[in-house]
């Protein structure tokens, strides 16, 4: 049997499963979503977002790139954002990096790797913003744990700095946003960082909008 078949085979028995807890499992879903969560991680096959939370389908929308990077002119990020927060009014924004990426160990290296670069430029410049602590740490494993740490701190302030984050924070209490981090060695998720609504980033990156939008 091809590799591939065995996921066509494990996806009737996971129909099946669902049936038998709730037969109209599948006919509710077709009704709407209304996630309460907008979580972006890391593209990485060992850790995904509804395993490692233990919830359903529909109750993550989900957002997944190299190293759980937010940047503000990736209009795919984008679109997902604006979305998750003005139609679905997701009421909480998660950035869940992991300790063992692999996006993040090369960033910390020299190695040329053609386009890619140009995605991990964004983690050295994570590097350069933290090389006074990162630097001062001696053990290599530990330096790229803390660096692991730092980018998804360095992307949860990157949500705080998007206009229309700031305009929901402006017209309601949402969303908080949440910096995890996802620790493959024992499954657990560690909680970092947070960020609550109007917690307003460094005045240059603030806007003033107009009273009427």
């Amino acid at each position: 049997m091809e590799s591939y078949q065995r996921l066509l085979l494990n996806n009737k028995a996971w129909v099946n499963d669902k049936l038998n807890l709730r037969e109209d499992f599948f006919s509710r879903m077709t009704l709407s979503q209304e996630p309460e969560f907008l979580w972006i991680g890391c593209s990485d096959s060992r850790v995904p977002a509804e395993e490692v939370t233990g919830v359903e389908p529909g109750e993550i929308f989900v957002h997944r790139n190299i190293a759980n990077l937010v940047i503000h002119t990736d209009f795919n990020i984008l679109s997902v954002l604006q979305y998750a927060v003005e139609v679905l009014k997701v009421k909480h924004i998660i950035v869940c990096g992991h300790y063992g990426c692999g996006g993040v160990r090369t960033a910390m290296s020299r190695r040329h790797l053609g386009l890619i670069n140009k995605w991990l430029r964004h983690i050295k410049d994570v590097y350069r913003l933290h090389a006074g602590e990162l630097e001062s740490i001696h053990d290599e494993n530990v330096r790229f744990d803390r660096l692991v740490e730092l980018n998804v701190m360095e992307q949860v302030h990157h949500l705080a700095e998007i206009s229309f984050v700031q305009q929901a924070w402006r017209k309601g209490d949402r969303p908080t946003i949440h910096g995890w981090i996802y620790d493959i060695h024992t499954g657990y998720l560690k909680d970092l960082v947070k960020i609550t609504p109007g917690e307003l980033p460094h005045h240059i990156y603030t806007y003033e909008f107009p009273d009427d939008e």
